[in-house]
Parts: structure tokens; sequence; C-alpha cells
């Protein structure tokens, strides 16, 4: 049963009950205007008691946060996703101090993401926000608060911060596919990893442990189903258990169709006499550094002004070349390896706004014909 009881000139409240352990807990709340507002929060906890979402403690939201994602996010994860982690709780400690997670409300998380927006890109919000609002999803499970204050929120974001997708033009993919045929022989391990990405989009981890069993040859087909973790050096198959990534788990176990011309390419690292496609005579694999080293190399050959281009990029550019001949984003996605279509166009909103703005002339094109 709930206590309630008029102190001074407001409403408290006091409901009580047993833990797992049989040991009495107590909850109560003060600062109601009137006695019904009070019994309508008594009545909220009796139903939250026979659910088992109701809590004694009120944490300060910013350690409460720390606890809950060095508990159930960072394990297993790669040292660039604990960073953020941490980075986050180092942000909420900075705007929310000492405030109980029970204080936090709606508007002031508002407030705290307008001036976030302020200076971050739109992929940066998006992340931030993503995992708080899970984080707060958890303390309304815990018992913890009654409501997501993290729930119906707008976000905003620096456009001048936001990072456009960097790739290269379907001419300048032919010219950079000519120039590293040129001469190409199976030493030149770089070269045929970069050509793998231009044919397939795969991720650099997933090229850099293919395996000649994982190239069906006559229904040409690639089926990956691991990827090297470069952070963590290990390699990780998309099948285990342990995998705890928030844009790659089992969904990245693929089949990807190919071309012909590729898998004719590729047949020259036979000679090479390993398991593993790009694993050059001398046994080693280059490294991303290595890779990168050589496209620089090719890029600049051809004039192609593009400093901040990487292997990663030539992904951006295959999927660039599926959608500007208009492949349905379903097809891109699961060629990717995402685990939804909202990642893949979240990722690529850049590349969807110009073919908006291309369909959109081709429309007016078309109706000036009328």
């Amino acid at each position: 049963m709930a206590y309630i009881y008029k102190r001074g000139k407001t409403w408290r409240a006091k409901v009580s009950w047993y833990d797992l352990t049989g040991k009495r807990r107590f909850k109560t709340k003060q600062g109601f205007a009137t006695k019904s507002q009070a019994r309508k929060w008594a009545n909220e906890m009796e139903v939250a008691k026979d659910e088992n979402k109701i809590s004694d403690q009120d944490p300060v939201f910013a350690e409460y946060f720390k606890d809950w994602y060095t508990t159930y996010k960072i394990p297993g994860t790669s040292n660039n996703t604990k960073n953020r982690y941490k980075h986050i709780y180092e942000l909420l400690q900075k705007y929310f101090g000492k405030t109980k997670i029970s204080k936090i409300t709606r508007h002031n998380y508002q407030d705290f993401l307008n001036k976030y927006g302020e200076d971050h890109s739109k992929n940066t919000v998006y992340k931030t926000n993503g995992s708080i609002r899970s984080c707060i999803a958890d303390a309304v499970s815990d018992g913890l608060i009654r409501k997501n204050f993290a729930q119906r929120i707008k976000l905003t974001w620096n456009k001048e911060r936001t990072r456009k997708i960097d790739y290269l033009n379907f001419k300048q993919v032919q010219e950079l596919k000519k120039s590293l045929l040129n001469g190409i022989k199976p030493s030149y391990i770089s070269r045929y990893m970069l050509l793998t990405i231009i044919y397939t989009g795969m991720r650099p981890g997933e090229i850099r442990v293919l395996t000649w069993k994982d190239i069906d040859f006559k229904n040409q087909t690639i089926h990956i189903t691991k990827s090297w973790d470069y952070d963590q050096q290990k390699l990780i198959n998309y099948d285990s258990d342990d995998i705890n990534k928030e844009t790659k788990n089992h969904s990245s176990t693929r089949i990807i169709k190919v071309d012909q011309k590729l898998l004719d390419i590729l047949s020259d690292l036979k000679d090479n006499n390993h398991e593993r496609l790009f694993i050059g005579k001398d046994g080693t694999i280059p490294t991303s550094s290595a890779v990168n080293k050589v496209l620089r190399k090719h890029l600049k050959k051809l004039e192609i002004n593009k400093p901040s281009f990487h292997f990663h990029s030539l992904r951006h550019t295959h999927v660039a070349m599926l959608l500007f001949q208009h492949v349905d984003l379903y097809s891109i996605s699961k060629r990717l390896g995402h685990s939804n279509m909202s990642i893949t166009a979240s990722t690529y909103a850049y590349m969807l706004d110009e073919l908006k703005q291309q369909s959109d002339q081709q429309i007016v094109n078309i109706l000036d014909k009328i």
C-alpha cells in the first residue's frame, strides 16, 4: 500500500516493497501540488512493482551511463568503440554534472543535444543520441525512471561539419582500373586488393582474409564469412557469438555475385601458393598503409586530386556506381552486409541527395516534352 500525506504546502507519496532478498525497500517522492497528483504517482509505482520495474536507487545520470556501457556495451568491442562511449560519458559529466537521472527532463536533454549539434556532424549526433537513448531505455526497464526522456527528440547538427562521402566517378574508376592492371603480376598484392574492392565493395578487413574456399568460380560468387579487426589485430568470424559490433553482425555473412573479369584477375594469385589470396610468396599481407600508398601513387599518376581518398573510399565508390546505375537500395544494402537499409541510407545520404537531384532534372525534362 502507498502512504500519501501532506508536508507543509505540498503532498508526498511513499511506496514500499520487498526485493529478491526479502529486504524491504522504500521509494518516496515529494513536491506534489495536490493529493490526486501524489496518488497518481503512487499508482504508477504500484504497477511498476507488479512488473518488477521499480528501484529505490537514483544514480547520477553520467555515472549510470558509465556503469551501463562498461557492463553491457564495450566488452569485446574495438578501442574506437570504447573511446566513443568514454567520450559520451565525459560529455554527460560536463553538461549534467552530478544531476540525478530522475531529475533529467526531455527539455534538459533536448537542450543538451541542441548545444552538442552546433559543432558536430549529422552522423556523430545520431550515434551519440542513439547510444544515450538505449541507455535510458534500460534505465526505464531497471525501474530507475518511468519515462524515456530521450524519446521524441529533434536532432540538429552542423551542416558544415557533416562529411560528404568521397568517391570516384565512373570515368575515374575506369582509369584507375586500367592503371592498376598495367603490368600487374602476382607479387603486386596491393593492386589486386584495390581491384577487388572496386568490383565487390567488400570491407578492407574482409578482403584481407579472403581464401580460395570462399570463391565459387563456377557460380561467380564470393562467400563472405569473416573479417580482420585492424584495431585488435585478430580474425573475426561473422557467425561467432562473440561479435558485438554496431554495424557488423550476422548480416555481414553474405554471398555476393561478381564479374568473371575479377575472377580471371584473381586467378593469377594462385601462383603464390597460399590458402589466402592476398599473401605474397614472402608470406606477408600488405598493411592498410601499404595499400593506401599504392592507391595514392596511381591516383597521382592519373592526376586525380583527392588527398583524403583511401582504401575504404573505394567501397563508397562501388556503392556510387551501383546507385547511379539505379540498382535498388535494398540490394546494395545486402551486398554491403549492412544489418538494415537505414544504415545504408544514412551512410550514403549525400549520394542519395545527388541522385534525387539528378532524378528531379529527369522529371523536369520529361514534363517539358508534354
